[in-house]
């Protein structure tokens, strides 16, 4: 795995998160992004994944991570024990967002979250014309094989935070290939937000 191969969000993510830091990865998959945080910045990092299947992949990397449901809570964690917990393409997943947001926000020290945008224009454009559910790259399902239990847009991102309290730090805007720099609601793909709890 070089740089150049490396997955535009996973990019961003590298380039947030410090050097030898603690990372708690949320839904982390097959561990490709926590692998790469490993390798390249000597992160101590952790993974929660409810997929046995994916574990498997993420022993076979070496990592350590937990088999959990993360709408169960991060109850055996401390206040602030990571510098970054990543909600990154899995909070759309979740059946609690309030409740695991405000888990990840209890245990790390900052929160990394990516979703898909729904409110791209390529969706837009697919539902007004066809009237059919919206399938784009950052939204690759069908209506009935789809994991996401939440769509949602960048604006509502935004009054999210502003309902709860919650500092955004910094944004992203991602197209296919680059970031998205006007206009990211209707031309962005996807968004990460750097985010941490006001209270």
């Amino acid at each position: 795995m070089t740089f150049n191969t490396v997955r535009l969000d996973h990019k961003i993510i590298y380039q947030i998160v410090e050097p030898g830091s603690r990372v708690l990865d949320l839904g982390c998959g097959e561990g490709d992004l926590i692998y790469f945080l490993a390798k390249e910045k000597g992160a101590h990092v952790q993974g929660i994944e409810l997929s046995e299947e994916a574990i498997y992949r993420c022993v076979e990397k070496g990592l350590s991570v937990f088999h959990s449901d993360i709408d169960s809570g991060l109850i055996e964690y401390p206040d602030k024990s990571f510098d970054y917990v990543i909600l990154n393409q899995s909070m759309q997943e979740t059946r609690k967002v309030d409740f695991v947001l405000k888990e990840a926000l209890r245990v790390g020290k900052n929160v990394i979250v990516g979703f898909p945008n729904f409110a791209y224009v390529g969706a837009r454009l697919r539902l007004f014309f066809l009237g059919e559910t919206p399938v784009t790259p950052s939204l690759p399902y069908r209506w009935y094989n789809t994991p996401n239990l939440h769509f949602l847009s960048i604006s509502d991102f935004r009054n999210f935070c502003d309902e709860k309290n919650i500092r955004i730090l910094h944004t992203y805007y991602l197209g296919r290939r680059r970031l998205v720099r006007i206009w990211p609601n209707l031309f962005a793909l996807s968004a990460i937000f750097v985010i941490h709890s006001s209270s």
